[in-house]
């Protein structure tokens, strides 16, 4: 059996390169980690509170849909990025590359935004999770420098599911966090009954933060994971929640 995943329109994504991320469909996970509308949910967390059984069912089913195991990290939004073709002994991160075909970089979500990242001949992928306290410090311009490092060039991104500009309500606090890519156009709008509140559009901040670094092919990002519980996971909208999965691997490596 396949679990449900998102259809990703990518028109540049290199050949060689597969990604998928899920949704908290198809799965077996009960209540509030079900999926929404009666059934099993396909939470992917086995910090969250679900049972740890109904979690590594959840995991063999979409294995089936991948090449190898996925890299797995302990997120704890930060800029720590891993080379997932060798393992090190702490996954305590929260972004991953790879260079090797088959090597799934994975990153779990259920508000921020997941970015998957491709240079354009397929040879060095990424993944990041850009919750905003690791998108303020630099997790894609660190992602972006790994992957140069590890022989990419010109790099694509992809946007996955995440809290809408509609959706996500923060403090003075994020907006001078983001001081750095305010630019000439805000991406923080007052709201005005509530004096010191601002929605913020975080996938146009990870846009700003990955054109800083000369990434400039970025799709996704239309996706808002608060405003449509029948399809994802939100930890804003519900507190206790599961959580979805954006990967990205290579198939192969061509001459």
């Amino acid at each position: 059996m396949r679990v449900p995943v998102l259809d990703i329109p990518w028109p540049d994504l290199p050949t060689s390169v597969s990604v998928l991320s899920t949704t908290r469909q198809g799965g077996v996970s009960a209540a509030p980690y079900d999926d929404g509308v009666g059934g099993g949910g396909l939470n992917l967390g086995i910090h969250v509170g679900d049972a740890a059984d109904a979690v590594t069912r959840n995991r063999a089913l979409l294995r089936q849909q991948l090449p190898s195991e996925p890299v797995w990290l302990t997120q704890v939004h930060g800029t720590r990025v891993i080379n997932a073709d060798s393992l090190p002994p702490s996954t305590e991160a929260d972004a991953s590359i790879a260079t090797l075909a088959g090597v799934v970089c994975t990153i779990m979500t259920a508000d921020c935004t997941p970015v998957l990242l491709a240079d354009s001949r397929g040879r060095v992928v990424g993944a990041a999770h850009a919750g905003w306290r690791g998108l303020a410090s630099g997790v894609l311009e660190a992602t972006v420098n790994a992957m140069r490092d590890a022989g990419a060039e010109e790099i694509l991104a992809w946007l996955g599911p995440g809290i809408g500009p509609q959706a996500f309500e923060v403090g003075q606090d994020v907006v001078e966090a983001f001081a750095h890519l305010q630019a000439d156009r805000p991406a923080f709008r007052k709201i005005e009954d509530k004096p010191g509140k601002f929605l913020a559009d975080l996938p146009e901040l990870a846009r700003r933060a990955l054109l800083g670094v000369g990434v400039s092919q970025v799709t996704g990002g239309e996706h808002c994971t608060v405003s449509d519980p029948e399809r994802f996971y939100s930890f804003r909208r519900d507190r206790t929640t599961g959580r979805m999965a954006s990967m990205i691997w290579i198939n192969s490596l061509s001459d």
